[in-house]
Formats: structure tokens, C-alpha cells, sequence
């Protein structure tokens, strides 16, 4: 799929997806918002550990399969029988201790490049959607896509409510939310640092990879894809690379996007 032509203003919405988890964030959303559970009582030291486990893995090495199948069987432990909106309230409370001085400011100012474009921005992330979209709402992003959770009678179930937003579901998400705004994906962006986000990358036009895993890498060098490492070099390739390519969006659209 070739990149958007910047030649004049796109009369459709324009979306940048970006990933959350060694992404846009420092490690795992989700870890940070168990910490703030066990520290209230609503898990336990074990739960907690074997968090910490995941979390330094996945800095470390990155994501595969395996761990983040074990790491999504804890984290539905986790919310069983929280009330449905206390994952919201801990994951606000965790965004000003926790979470925002482990985001990634160059990722960040990707993502305010893209609204200064009058661009959509979503972050899309197998992370519980709750957390997902308090960040987004801090960073006065568009908007969130991620995992939801299911409720029953005002508290979690322990129970996924539909797919995982994992590997190809991301996609398909992507896709879903694009077509509902009457979006051309040949001109949306995507940012990821995850071999799992592939299909992802592949489905839009423009795509970015951010700090990639080994694979992601390759696959990355292979297809001719931009790679952003967290250098001054990279990050001002990047952003010029979203204000040459990236096409602003009409004033109604933003308008609309604001409204």
C-alpha cells in the first residue's frame, strides 16, 4: 500500500494508531495498575510478583506468545470482583504517579504532531480498554481501542467481553474503526514496537515502527519500513517524516473530531 501523497488536504479523517506497551509507554500498562490493586488490598503479594515478572521480561526481551498468554490469564484474575469502575479510578490515580513519567516524550510528540495535523489519534493496545483510555484522555488523544472486560451486577467477572486486541484483532479493530469514520487506511499511520503488530503496520499506509523487537526489526528492514530508534536523529526524521507525508485534514473534520 504506497504513502499518502501531501499534496492537498484530505477531505476524510485520518488516523494514527499507535501501541501502548514499549510503545508510546515504558513497559506494561497494566503492571502500574496492579501495583495501585495491591496496594488497596484487591490482590495479592503473588498476584503482584508475578506482574513484576512479566513487566521486567517484557522490557527486557519484549513480548512473545507464551508470556503474554500467562500475563492475560493473571491480569483477568486480577479484576474479578473489582466494581466495573474502579479499574478507571485506578488507572487515574496510577497516570500521575506511575505511568506519565514512564511515557516515551518522543512518542508522545509523535501523537501531538499527528493532532496538529488535524489527524485522529487512537491508541490500540491489548491492554484493558479502561486504562488505555484514561491515557488517551490525558494526553488529549481521540481516543482508545483495547480489551474489554466483562460485568456482571457492577463488578468484573474475571471474563474477557470479546477478543483480545492481540496480533490480527488489532487489525481488525483497526479496520473496523477506520471504515466507521469513512477513513482511507492508504492514508492512516501506524506506530508499534511488537512483532505481533504486523498486521497491523501492513494495513495501513504509512507505518512506523518504534523501538522494535528483533523480528519487528528484520521484517522491518526487509519491507524498506521506517524504524525510529529513541535518538535525536531518529525522532526528527520521524516528525518531519509525519509533517512532509502526513495530509492535514479540512477544517470540518477537525471541527467534527472536536464536537
Amino acid at each position: 500500500m504506497p504513502a499518502s501523497q501531501p499534496d492537498s488536504a484530505s477531505a476524510r479523517p485520518i488516523v494514527a494508531f499507535f501501541d501502548v506497551d514499549n510503545t508510546l509507554l515504558h513497559g506494561a500498562s497494566a503492571y502500574h495498575v496492579s501495583r495501585a490493586a495491591w496496594k488497596r488490598g484487591h490482590v495479592g503479594v503473588r498476584d503482584l510478583l508475578s506482574f513484576g515478572w512479566h513487566q521486567l521480561r517484557f522490557v527486557t526481551v519484549g513480548e512473545n506468545v507464551k508470556h503474554f498468554a500467562s500475563a492475560q490469564e493473571r491480569a483477568l484474575g486480577l479484576a474479578k470482583g473489582l466494581p466495573a469502575d474502579e479499574l478507571t479510578t485506578l488507572a487515574d490515580d496510577v497516570y500521575e504517579r506511575e505511568i506519565e513519567s514512564r511515557l516515551w516524550p518522543e512518542t508522545v510528540e509523535l501523537a501531538r504532531e499527528h493532532l496538529r495535523k488535524g489527524h485522529e489519534v487512537w491508541l490500540i493496545t491489548a491492554a484493558p480498554v479502561d486504562i488505555a483510555a484514561v491515557i488517551a484522555r490525558r494526553l488529549g488523544l481521540t481516543g482508545a481501542l483495547g480489551t474489554m472486560l466483562r460485568a456482571r451486577d457492577g463488578k468484573l467477572t474475571g471474563e474477557f467481553d470479546g477478543p483480545v486486541l492481540h496480533g490480527a484483532r488489532k487489525a481488525i479493530a483497526a479496520e473496523e474503526l477506520a471504515t466507521s469514520l469513512g477513513a482511507d487506511l492508504a492514508d492512516c499511520w501506524a506506530y508499534s514496537d511488537s512483532r505481533n503488530d504486523i498486521p497491523l503496520l501492513e494495513l495501513v499506509g504509512n507505518r512506523i515502527v518504534v523501538n522494535p523487537d528483533a523480528a519487528l526489526a528484520a521484517h522491518a528492514r526487509t519491507h524498506d519500513w521506517p524504524i525510529m530508534r529513541l535518538d535525536p536523529a531518529s525522532i526528527r526524521a520521524a516528525v518531519r517524516r509525519v509533517r512532509r507525508e502526513g495530509r492535514a485534514v479540512r477544517a470540518e473534520n477537525t471541527k467534527r473530531q472536536a464536537g
